[in-house]
């Protein structure tokens, strides 16, 4: 996990160079940019491990640019945003738009790098997958020990939140696994936990051939969630 590669992007200088300082000194490769568009020229020549990523910057919000990352680019590098806008829907619409993670400004720099750890372990070490080969997913194939979802095209994208939901549930096949449960084996705190269905929303997406009458994924009502695998 030391030596992972982060981009930081804050249209505050003073806030941008704490936390690359910061970070640097706790192991990280640290790249910056001052906005939306420096950060979309960043990424054509670096492939970071994590992006923190500000909300409220002039110009593309952060929150247009990830979402533009995955509907657009189909980029899913993991991203943790930093806002002063903590409400409750301020934090839904930020995991709807794509993100993994969501910390409130002000905060403490350490909780942040164990935020990002925590997601980098999510990402880089799929969850253990118990016995068993890949699940079958209509004509999906998701293969738990690499985390990785391909049809017949190729790779489906996922981004950290997705790959990382997708693992949780599939590691228990056929089992229904709480909102408390998921967010415990993620590492997610109580606002992580809302989320959840957020993330499975988003899920479906790419998981169903109509999002609207799962086949796969499955709401069970006071209960949580269950995954059935088929083809």
């Amino acid at each position: 996990m030391d030596e992972a590669h982060i981009l930081v992007v804050d249209d505050d200088a003073r806030l941008r160079n704490l936390l690359s300082r910061f970070l640097a000194e706790r192991g990280f490769r640290v790249t910056t940019a001052k906005d939306s568009a420096e950060a979309r020229d960043q990424l054509r020549f670096v492939h970071p491990d994590l992006m923190v990523l500000d909300v409220m910057m002039p110009g593309e919000s952060g929150l247009d640019l990830v979402e533009s990352l995955r509907r657009e680019l189909n980029n899913n590098v993991p991203v943790l945003l930093l806002t002063a806008r903590g409400a409750p829907e301020d934090r839904i619409a930020g995991f709807e738009a794509g993100a993994d993670d969501y910390l409130g400004k002000p905060f403490e720099p350490l909780e942040l790098v164990l935020r990002i750890r925590a997601m980098l372990r999510r990402t880089a070490t799929p969850l253990a997958a118990g016995p068993g080969g890949p699940i079958q997913l209509g004509p999906l194939e998701f293969d738990r020990e690499r985390g990785e979802l391909r049809g017949a095209a190729g790779v489906v994208h996922l981004t950290g939140g997705e790959a990382a939901l997708l693992s949780a549930l599939a590691s228990k096949p056929n089992e229904v696994l709480s909102r408390e449960d998921i967010a415990a084996v993620l590492g997610m705190d109580e606002a992580g936990e809302r989320a959840i269905d957020v993330q499975v929303t988003r899920l479906r997406r790419k998981i169903e051939a109509d999002p609207r009458e799962p086949r796969f994924l499955h709401t069970v009502r006071g209960r949580g969630y269950v995954l059935k695998p088929g083809v």
